[in-house]
């Protein structure tokens, strides 16, 4: 392949954690079949960087080149534009206790709703420890049957 018919694209690069290598995202246009509005296509290359100069978001030129690896056919020609990326990643950013937002009903009927419920707790309480009551003589019958059983 000569040197002139290389194809030569502009991208940016999405990732950079293989050695001397980084993926790079061109997008184009084309219209739609059937509606012809123009739509964004991306294709994804993979692209020998031999120095590991490429840093995520950078805007390249690269060439087409021999095959380099299964998936490697471009090389890095030059970097066109750095991009800064922030340093402080999603995790590491805090959000403080104050900013919780604390539910209130903003009808009076959810209000008598709510207190109809707690006199009813209320009552089911009073009617649970006299159930225990009744119900422990009974529990402590159980175990003693069970180890006459285990050992025969």
């Amino acid at each position: 392949m000569s040197f002139e018919r290389r194809k030569v694209r502009i991208g940016r690069v999405v990732s950079d954690k293989m050695d001397r290598t980084c993926v790079v995202v061109v997008e184009w246009r084309r219209p739609h079949r059937l509606y012809k509005k123009s739509v964004k296509m991306r294709t994804r290359f993979k692209v020998h960087d031999p120095q590991n100069e490429c840093r995520l978001g950078d805007q390249i030129r690269i060439v087409e080149t021999r095959p380099l690896s299964k998936t490697k056919r471009w090389r890095v020609e030059e970097i066109l534009q750095r991009e800064e990326i922030a340093e402080i990643q999603p995790e590491e950013i805090k959000v403080e206790d104050e900013s919780v937002l604390v539910y209130q009903p903003q009808h009076p009927a959810a209000d008598e709703v709510a207190a109809e419920g707690a006199v009813s707790e209320e009552a089911t309480e009073e009617v649970a420890p006299a159930e225990a009551e009744e119900e422990a003589p009974v529990d402590e019958a159980e175990p003693e049957a069970t180890e006459e059983e285990s050992p025969a």
